[in-house]
């Protein structure tokens, strides 16, 4: 059974959801995507605090799930072994939040197909779908780029937008060996 690696922050959880009410909460205003297009929230101007909640207890605890990701992922698992990759220990307070939230929210996935790690490279999956380029570059299988406002101008991946774009790319992929999702 072919294998995917699928990252959590951004692709599986919104992020970014969560850091567009501390930015409003800490600095009055609701930036517009377009303000951040190209880079990370918190690189904006007066908005480099921001990163610092990333560090602190709880924060991945409570995202929001990305939407369809649930349906689609349970999809997958009839066909390909699915695996959740995060590099939790970029963010150490985050190890147990992620792993309640993916219980939580993933229960469909056995805690083993669960791997926080702190370089992806080491992964050997024939899919891996992530909104890091640099976690794209050394893999070995097929790179989907899910889109997040900081890669929003690279073209070197298969770019998904949303989880009903990673459905389609795998029933093609399915389709090639007669098979659907």
């Amino acid at each position: 059974m072919k294998r995917i690696a699928l990252d959590m922050d951004e692709v599986l959880a919104d992020v970014y959801a969560k850091l567009l009410i501390y930015f409003e909460r800490d600095l009055g205003w609701q930036p517009k995507w377009e303000d951040y297009a190209g880079k990370k929230l918190y690189q904006l101007e007066g908005a480099q605090h921001l990163r610092k909640y990333l560090h602190a207890r709880g924060f991945f605890g409570d995202l929001k799930v990305m939407a369809n990701s649930q349906m689609v992922v349970q999809e997958l698992q009839a066909h390909y072994e699915v695996f959740i990759v995060t590099a939790a220990q970029e963010f150490p307070n985050s190890l147990i939040d992620k792993y309640e939230w993916l219980e939580v929210h993933f229960p469909f996935i056995h805690w083993r197909n669960f791997v926080m790690c702190g370089d992806k490279s080491i992964i050997q999956a024939d899919y891996m779908i992530d909104d890091h380029v640099r976690n794209l570059r050394n893999f070995q299988g097929t790179c989907l780029l899910y889109t997040a406002s900081h890669n929003i101008h690279n073209t070197d991946f298969i770019r998904v937008n949303d989880w009903l774009e990673v459905r389609r790319f795998f029933q093609q992929e399915l389709a090639k060996e007669g098979k659907t999702l």
